[in-house]
């Protein structure tokens, strides 16, 4: 099923890219899976919140593209990523189904909203500071753009479901974000192999997120005065 994902997003997209058709591979797989993970946490805070069906399919549709379109519409990109091929809805409601039948199975799993969440902000963070790249756009500008796709979506979640948002709260969040940005920038800049320095640096979000929750990292603002 997932290679027909694949193969479906490879037919229906048509990305061109600057680093040939592995990179196109990989970056489409970075969607899908980004979108699967933020679907399935917006799909979590559904049930939490006792949503019905519908509220439920609206929540994990707006946790998982709604970074993307932001972004998409700040670089004026149009029709947005997820009206270009159907393979976003597609992956979106499959996770309806995995969460209906093994909820159970998640809520046992200790922070599972979290280790979803963290997920999607590690992939779409690379995912969207490609893209912006991709547009010609300058690299801290292409950073933003990065953060703006991995956290805005958790955001309209945590805005719909009535919480704070992840990103205001105390520890680090958004900051693990511009990390992984960073060092994407720095391993480009190097000239690192291009599947090595994806890895390392969604693996750099991932850590940082999942360390800040374990040791309660934060990084606060407290003026003078």
């Amino acid at each position: 099923m997932f290679c027909v994902f694949i193969d479906l997003a490879l037919i229906q997209l048509g990305i061109k890219s600057r680093f040939g058709a592995v990179k196109i591979d990989t970056i489409i797989v970075i969607d899908i899976l980004g979108t699967f993970a933020f679907a399935i946490s917006g799909v979590m805070a559904a049930v939490e919140r006792k949503f019905d069906l519908f509220g439920t399919i609206i929540l994990a549709f707006v946790t998982a593209v709604g970074g993307g379109t932001l972004r998409d519409i700040l670089i004026g990109q149009t029709p947005v990523g997820w009206m270009v091929s159907d393979i976003h809805v597609w992956v979106m409601l499959s996770a309806l189904p995995l969460s209906y039948f093994f909820l159970k199975q998640l809520q046992r799993m200790r922070k599972a909203f979290l280790l979803f969440d963290t997920i999607g902000i590690g992939l779409f963070t690379i995912l969207g500071l490609e893209v912006a790249l991709d547009h010609g756009l300058y690299p801290v500008i292409a950073i933003m753009m990065g953060v703006v796709s991995a956290v805005f979506g958790g955001v309209m979640r945590d805005v719909l479901s009535n919480q704070v948002p992840l990103i205001f709260r105390k520890e680090i969040y958004a900051f693990a974000c511009f990390a992984g940005a960073l060092v994407y920038i720095e391993l480009d800049y190097l000239s690192i192999w291009s599947e090595l320095k994806l890895i390392l640096s969604i693996l750099t979000v991932i850590a940082i997120r999942l360390l800040s929750i374990r040791y309660k990292w934060s990084i606060p603002f407290k003026p003078r005065g």
